[in-house]
Formats: structure tokens, C-alpha cells, sequence
């Protein structure tokens, strides 16, 4: 059987699997509160508890079906799996290596950690402008979530400084949570690739060759990588080419 888990924050569904699951209880219960939540939110978080008394599937609920074919939709920000199973917890690793969001297990008892990691907020972006320079810094690990809230902001910042210069601070990030993020990243940069004339990338020397690659391949821009530690000089770069443009 399955049951629904009451009580999670707004944009989170959870589900308690019991005994054996049948195609019944999927139809009945799992399958009309996903596609409830899917229209209801952009992207939607998952909590799902296998209990110690957890059964298995009827041939009528395999698996595939019962994650909704999650290898093929994009609405899903995270998935946190509660389960001691050995088998049950093979088959999650199986699984999640292929969604695009970030999955995680917990064991049984751990259902509070299991919460609180769907409830926490993993990362953000923050943009800035001064001086005709736009900055912006990504911050932890990233989810697609982090690129909606900011597009109408980056999409009106890019508008109003022509050409852009762009200042990209990583010293903070801790990459993306699952391939949807690197997704909205690639569009993003892909949508203003045409924008920025000069871009400086502050990081650590672990982000200069991926963030060479990406900017190279979407951004034709003269591009300067700067040591975490040479903040000073990144932005001597930035504001030089302003200055020879304002005086040419």
C-alpha cells in the first residue's frame, strides 16, 4: 500500500510505502498527488519511506512506474529515499545516476534528516550593478530553482548596460545539484551569450577550466580568469576597459 505523508511544506509530497504495492495503490494515491503537484509548482520536492515492513512490488507496479518515469521529467528539484533495503538502496543509486535532479538516501530513522534536507535551501545567486559593471555571485550548491528567481532581474540588468561587463564570482560556489541545474545555467548563458563584451571569473583554480570551457563555448567575450585571492585585480581589469572606452 501507499500511504501520503501529511504535513510537508508547501511545494514537497511524501509517501509511505507499506507491504506489497499494487498498480491500484499507484493509480489510487501516488500518481494523482504527483501530477497535482507538478501543475500546482514549477518544480516539486519527494520524500518516499520504504519501512522496515515494505514488501516489494506486484507485477502490475514495477518500478519505473512507481518513480513516475522520473528519468524523463524535469519537475523535480530533489528526492530524498528513506529505506534500510539493501536491494531498495542499489536500485535508488541505480536510478538516481540518471535523474537530472539530486537524490539521497537516508536510513530508516532518519526520516527527520531526510526532511530537513528537502526543506533546506542549497544555494542562491546574487547580481549587482555599478558602474557599468554587472556582478554576479553564485553561492553554494545551485538548483534550477536559483535561475527562476533571478532571470527577470538578469534579463533587466543586461538591458539596461550595453555592452556588459560581467564579473563572475565563484569563490563561494559549491557547483550544481543535479544535472537540471547545469541545464538552466547552460541556458541562461546561452540566452545573453551575445551580451557581455569583457567577462573577469573570480574562483578558485578548481573552477578556471570549467568555467573556461562553458564561457568559451557560449560567450564570445574577452574572458580573464582571477585567483580567489586577486579580487583587487579583477576588478582593476574590468573598470581599465571601461575607462579606455569612456577615453578612446
Amino acid at each position: 500500500m501507499i500511504e501520503q505523508i501529511p504535513g510537508l511544506p508547501e511545494g514537497t509530497v511524501g509517501f509511505r510505502l507499506r507491504g506489497l504495492v499494487r498498480g491500484e495503490d499507484y493509480d489510487r494515491v501516488l500518481v494523482p498527488q504527483m501530477e497535482r503537484a507538478i501543475e500546482e509548482h514549477d518544480r516539486i520536492k519527494a520524500l518516499l519511506c520504504f519501512g522496515p515492513d515494505f514488501e516489494g512490488y506486484a507485477l502490475d507496479a514495477a518500478w519505473d512506474d512507481t518513480l513516475l518515469g522520473l528519468r524523463h521529467w524535469q519537475g523535480f528539484e530533489r528526492i530524498a529515499v528513506v529505506s534500510d533495503a539493501p536491494w531498495l538502496r542499489t536500485a535508488i543509486r541505480a536510478i538516481g545516476a540518471l535523474l537530472p535532479c539530486p537524490v539521497r538516501l537516508f536510513h530508516d530513522g532518519n526520516e527527520a534528516e531526510a526532511r530537513r534536507w528537502l526543506a533546506e535551501s542549497l544555494g542562491s545567486i546574487h547580481l549587482t550593478e555599478q558602474d557599468g559593471v554587472v556582478r554576479v555571485q553564485l553561492i553554494g550548491r545551485l538548483e534550477p530553482s536559483a535561475y527562476a528567481a533571478i532571470e527577470a532581474e538578469i534579463d533587466s540588468l543586461f538591458s539596461r548596460v550595453e555592452p556588459v561587463k560581467l564579473l563572475v564570482d565563484l569563490r563561494e560556489f559549491d557547483g550544481w545539484s543535479g544535472l537540471a541545474a547545469l541545464g538552466e545555467h547552460l541556458s541562461l548563458v546561452r540566452e545573453h551569450r551575445r551580451t557581455p563584451r569583457r567577462v573577469a571569473v573570480l574562483g578558485h583554480a578548481g573552477w578556471q577550466k570549467l568555467a573556461q570551457r562553458l564561457l568559451s563555448r557560449f560567450i564570445a567575450a574577452e574572458t580573464r580568469y582571477f585567483d580567489a585571492a586577486h579580487s583587487e585585480q579583477a576588478d582593476l581589469w574590468i573598470q581599465a576597459d571601461l575607462h579606455a572606452a569612456q577615453h578612446g
